[in-house]
Formats: C-alpha cells, sequence, structure tokens
C-alpha cells in the first residue's frame, strides 16, 4: 500500500505577504481525499485562521516550518519559500505557490538543485477547464476591487451624484485602464460607488466586455487591425502607431478624470508605461491614480509602492501585494485554487495527484535536478 500523501503549508515569510495558501476548509477537503495535512503553527492568523481552526478539521499542527515539511509530498505556498527551508522533505516532492518564475530564477534554480519539482501556479495556462485554478485571476478580481476603494478613500469627494437640498454634487469620473480580471472588477466597484465610469484597453475585443458593465469604451479608432491579444489573453506589446494615437487619446480624456485605475501587465516584462508625468499635470488637483502595476515597475510615471506621491496636486497609490490587503477573502480563494488544482489529477489508486502534459507541462519548473520549463529555458 503506497504511503499517504503528505501536504504541508508553511507560514508566509515575505514581507507584507498575510495569505496563507491552506485553510480549514481545504484542509478538510484534502483529508478527505485520503492526504495528509500539517500546517505550520501561525501560518493563518495574519488572515484571521486559528490554529485550532485547522486541528478541528483533523490538521496536524507543527511547532516549526522544519517540522511541517519533513517527510512532505507537497509543500503549499502563497510566495514561493525558500529551497533551505523546504530541506526534509521528500526527494522530488511538489512546491506549489505562486514562484515568480521571471523574477526568482535564481530561487528555481536552487529547487532544482536540491531535487524539488517546481509547480508555478501563476504559469496555469488559460484554459477552460483550468479557470478554477488560476491564481491569477482569483487575486486579481480581489486587487481590482481594492484598488477602487482605496482610491475612494484618498479622493476627497464622494463618488455618487447627491441631490441635497444645499445644491447637487457631481458623480466622480472614474478612468480605468486595462480591461483584464482586475480592470472589470475596478470597473464594477466604481459602478457600484456611483461614479461615471470609463476604461480602455489594447485589445478590442474587450469592449463589448465594458459597455455590459455599464462603462463607457475608449478606444483608439484610426489604426486599424491591432487586436492587442497575446497568448493566453493576456496583453501583448503594441506598434509605435497605435502607442502614438492611443497616448493622444488617453491624454486628452485623463485631463477630465477624477480617479484613474491602471492595471496593465505582460507576462514576464516590466510594467507598461501608460500614464506619464506631463498627463499628470494635465488633471484636476485632487485626482487620485492607482496604479495596479507598481511592483512590476509601475504604469504610471513616479509611482512608489506603497506610498502616497502627490505630483501636480495629484496623489499616486499602488500597493506592492494588494490582495495580502484582503488577506481572509484572498487566501480563501487561493486556497480554493490549489485545492482545485490537486484535486482535478488526484488518482485514487496511487493515493496521490498525477499531472498530465497540458497543465504539468506548463507550470512544471524542475524536475529530475534540472529546469525544464520552456518559457523559462527560452528567456
Amino acid at each position: 500500500m503506497a504511503a499517504t500523501f503528505r501536504i504541508a503549508a508553511l507560514k508566509e515569510r515575505a514581507a507584507g505577504e498575510t495569505r496563507v495558501a491552506l485553510t480549514p476548509e481545504t484542509a478538510k477537503k484534502f483529508i478527505a481525499l485520503g492526504a495528509s495535512v500539517v500546517v505550520e503553527a501561525g501560518a493563518g492568523l495574519a488572515a484571521s485562521i486559528a490554529d485550532a481552526d485547522y486541528a478541528a478539521v483533523g490538521a496536524e499542527l507543527a511547532k516549526a516550518a522544519a517540522a511541517a515539511v519533513k517527510g512532505a509530498d507537497a509543500v503549499l505556498g502563497v510566495q514561493g519559500p525558500e529551497a533551505k527551508a523546504l530541506k526534509g522533505a521528500n526527494a522530488g516532492a511538489w512546491v506549489i505557490a505562486g514562484l515568480d518564475p521571471f523574477g526568482q530564477r535564481g530561487r528555481v534554480d536552487e529547487y532544482a538543485a536540491a531535487g524539488l519539482e517546481a509547480l508555478a501556479m501563476e504559469f496555469m495556462p488559460r484554459i477552460t477547464r483550468a479557470q478554477s485554478m488560476d491564481i491569477l485571476s482569483s487575486q486579481s478580481n480581489l486587487a481590482g476591487y481594492k484598488a477602487v476603494i482605496e482610491a475612494a478613500n484618498l479622493y476627497g469627494r464622494a463618488f455618487p451624484m447627491m441631490m441635497t437640498a444645499a445644491g447637487t454634487i457631481s458623480a466622480a469620473k472614474a478612468f480605468v485602464m486595462g480591461v483584464g480580471v482586475a480592470g472589470l472588477q475596478a470597473i464594477a466597484t466604481a459602478r457600484r460607488l456611483g461614479a461615471q465610469v470609463s476604461a480602455t484597453d489594447v485589445r478590442s475585443a474587450t469592449r463589448e466586455q465594458i459597455i455590459s458593465l455599464g462603462a463607457k469604451p475608449i478606444f483608439v479608432e484610426s489604426v486599424a487591425g491591432i487586436e492587442g491579444e497575446g497568448a493566453g489573453g493576456y496583453a501583448t506589446e503594441m506598434s509605435e502607431e497605435y502607442q502614438k494615437a492611443q497616448a493622444e487619446l488617453v491624454s486628452s480624456h485623463i485631463a477630465k478624470q477624477d480617479i484613474v485605475i491602471t492595471t496593465a501587465l505582460i507576462p514576464g516584462r516590466a510594467a507598461p508605461r501608460l500614464i506619464s508625468d506631463a498627463q499628470i499635470a494635465s488633471m484636476k488637483p485632487g485626482s487620485v491614480i492607482f496604479d495596479l502595476a507598481v511592483a512590476q515597475g509601475g504604469n504610471v510615471e513616479g509611482s512608489v509602492a506603497d506610498q502616497v506621491v502627490e505630483r501636480h496636486g495629484v496623489k499616486i497609490l499602488g500597493y506592492s501585494n494588494t490582495p495580502a490587503k484582503l488577506p481572509a477573502d484572498a487566501s480563501a480563494l487561493f486556497a480554493r485554487n490549489l485545492y482545485n488544482f490537486l484535486s482535478a489529477f488526484w488518482d485514487k489508486e496511487a493515493g496521490r495527484p498525477v499531472l498530465d502534459a497540458e497543465i504539468g507541462d506548463a507550470i512544471r519548473l524542475t524536475q529530475g535536478g534540472k529546469v525544464v520549463n520552456q518559457r523559462l529555458l527560452g528567456a
């Protein structure tokens, strides 16, 4: 009889990381599959999960990371743990987390040298059957919401139109740049708060999505035949002609906005610059820009992670880890992504998950002491 598949979840060590990769809900489900689950003490405290909550569903508690990792077949994380922290895990153990493969290439090499099989959840292919496993989507959804809430908090006025005995307050004008998962949620949230919302994206296919949420699409019409759709539904870099036309359109539109949310990211590359200092200067004093891409270099000139920067009377904010500002909900969704992933491949006879080529090859970074992922080898 095969040994019980052992899953370990560690307390996150990265600065400002409040999320946890395993919740009592998913621990209970893993145990029901036949796995054993061990959690490092205190792992869920920042996400409002007590150690007793894990124990109540049958998870084992370990006082330290080393004890949790010992004999583990899979180690779950929000961000990738240091390879040295995984000493004692079984040979070929899986490290399943958001591993930042391009930004943390050295750590990936260390996983390979340690004989670990690193599985990068952010490399999950954007295909229908993997939607419930997609950490980028689940976390971006919350980030889009939080961006608007934080912008509203900084903005010195109300969002909705208000008709009072003392007169009428005009609705705030909010502009969302980049209509992926985060952008769509930002549009919906700003609309719920009562703002007049407009949005733009380099992918023309997003126009209908913008309209469906009750926002006004702002698109370059003069440059034909540019779709902006990259592999897996992500945006790709545009031609110089399009970038110039877009900059002119955005410049005229942005000057009229009270709130701007930027969300544009290109996987494996620095975030594209969407807003220049000159464009910031054209905005009204008291306006607010939230840069969701600040951790990847920023969409906004002059934005600084985790600081409110004021330029030309405009306040600019962006967090290095926006989902971590909503730790309970972000952890719940992240943990479900990991459970949905492992349970989809659970082999009852083997007593463990067995990956297929389509998803396994896409997310596997290391195996057999080597880096094997083609996206990294070609980088």
